[in-house]
Order: C-alpha cells, then structure tokens, then sequence
C-alpha cells in the first residue's frame, strides 16, 4: 500500500511586538490596560442598561449616546484584549487575515463613532435653536436611520484600506512594532509600493475625519450664537450646560486622535515607545472617560444611574 505524505502548510503570519523598548515590563503595563478596559466595559454597559430600562430616557439624545457607547465598547475590545494576550502570554503572532480583521475593525468602528459625534452636535443644535420643533424634527427613527448611513459611510470608505493592504507583497520582515494591526503600521512592513495605501489612509483621517469635524465646529458655532441673542443669563448658562458632555467628549477624542496620527506619521525624532502608548491612549482613555463624562454632566441620567447604584 503507498503511502502518501502529506505537508500542512502553517497560514502565514505577522507577529506584534506589543511596546518595543518596554517588553520587560509588559507585565506590569497590562494592568492599567485591563483596568481601564474593565472600567470602560462597566461604565458603557451600565449606561446601556439604564437607557434601555427606563422609558423617560428613550428619546433622540440616548439613543446617541447607545450608539456612542457601542461604538466605545467595539473600539476598546478591538484593541485591549489583543494587546494583553501579547503582554502577559506573549503571543504574539497573528495571521494576515486575522490582522486585516482587526484592522477592519478598528478603523470602521472609528469612523462610525466619528459619524455620531457629528450628529450628537447636531442633535444639539437643534435642541437650542429649535426647540419648540425638535420633537418633530430628531424623532426616535430618524435618529436611527442617520445611524445606518453612518454604518454604511464607515464600511464603505474603511473597506478599501484592508483590500488594498491584502494585495501587498509582505517579504522577510513581518514583524510590526505596535500592539494592533493599525493601517500605516502594517504597510510599513511590505515590500511593495504603498504609496497608494498610505495616501488613502492619509486622505481617510484628514479629510473625511476633518469634514466631520467642521460640521461640529459649525454646528456650535450656530448655537453660540444663538445663545448670545439670549437676554437671560440663566437660559444661557442652561444652554451651555446641554452641550457641555459633547463638548467634552470631542476634546479628548479629537485631542488624541490628530496628536497619535500626526506623531506616527511625521514626527520621526519620536521614540516608537511613545508612538505605540499614545495611539493605544487613543483607543482605551475616551471609551473609559466618556461613560463618567456623560454620567457626570448629565442630569437627567445622573439621577437614573443613582437609581440603580444607590440602592438600600
């Protein structure tokens, strides 16, 4: 009888180096990193769970904010549980497809949650400029379906950076120095031409994201100056006080994002320690900080929340 041998290849792989230049304290950097991924989980979570059981707080500007803590909670799990398999069991290989997953991912969930920081501005604005019309204009289902084209322009502009990164040629070297498949991490690496790669990441951050941002800015821009036609002082601090978690949010999410993709790409003297801690910053402080930001500033959910964690 012949015998036949038969050789499995091994699918091809790339292997994340988590920190370079901090890999003897891995261990200890995993426990911030699970800590604050804790922390987001619990804070996300237990805002979902309070809008969605309590009836008064189902209205357009809730709705936002499930959306923004799904989109929080899809970013961080995109990121953290990754990084701390690569901390504390050093694995660290992934495979190509895996990697272009992740990349995926990561980078549609953020421009998702792009997309409904641009309609939680105008949710606002509405709210201050039209007040007496706002229940007829931001309804409950028109909230949702500005949330589908928000899913659709996330998928359609993301889909291309994972198509064009399968079709480069990857050599010897498939080591990337970063904890997650980010997209200029990965074209690093090939052996090919990137040049069409890193100009459509380019366009993707800078364009599309600064579009976004221009629409807040514009939107806030109007509701300050309708609040500054208000006579009363006291309607003007309430005005303001309605966008001050928006506010927030949009500060440390823009801060951190602009300052990771500007040091990544052009700040060369950088140390890559420091590349890696603050594009990671970029993906685990804003799903923790925004739970409390909103739980914080915002009255009306205060007092749900302290519903359901006050108890005797």
């Amino acid at each position: 009888m012949e015998a036949f041998n038969v050789t499995f290849s091994e699918p091809p792989t790339f292997i994340l180096m988590g920190i370079p230049g901090l890999e003897a304290a891995h261990i200890w950097i995993a426990i911030p990193f699970c800590e604050c991924y804790t922390i987001s989980l619990l804070g996300n979570f237990m805002l979902l769970f309070v809008i969605f059981k309590e009836q008064t707080l189902h209205k357009p500007m809730y709705l936002l904010l499930c959306m923004l803590m799904i989109a929080d909670i899809g970013i961080a799990t995109s990121v953290v549980p990754r990084a701390l398999f690569i901390f504390l069991f050093n694995m660290k290989d992934i495979t190509i497809a895996g990697c272009l997953t992740q990349m995926f991912f990561l980078h549609a969930v953020s421009l998702m949650q792009s997309a409904i920081l641009v309609t939680m501005a105008f949710d606002r604005y509405i709210a201050i400029c039209y007040p007496l019309n706002y229940a007829t204009i931001l309804t409950n289902a028109r909230i949702a379906k500005l949330g589908v084209v928000g899913l659709m322009r996330s998928v359609l502009f993301i889909l291309p950076l994972p198509v064009l990164m399968s079709w480069q040629p990857f050599c010897g070297n498939r080591i990337i120095p970063h904890t997650y498949c980010e997209h200029i991490a990965v074209a690093k690496i090939s052996c090919g031409d990137t040049t069409v790669n890193r100009m459509y990441g380019l366009v993707m951050a800078f364009v599309v994201i600064g579009s976004d941002l221009m629409l807040v800015v514009l939107s806030y821009g109007l509701i300050l100056r309708a609040v500054l036609r208000i006579s009363s002082r006291k309607a003007h601090q309430k005005a303001l006080n309605t966008c001050t978690a928006h506010m927030c949010v949009m500060v440390t999410s823009l801060t951190l994002f602009f300052f990771s993709i500007l040091t990544h790409r052009f700040g060369q003297g950088i140390a890559p320690h420091v590349h890696i801690i603050l594009a990671n910053l970029f993906y685990i402080f804003p799903p923790m900080i925004n739970p409390i930001i909103y739980g914080v500033k915002t009255k009306e959910l205060r007092v749900k929340v302290g519903k359901y964690t006050c108890r005797r």
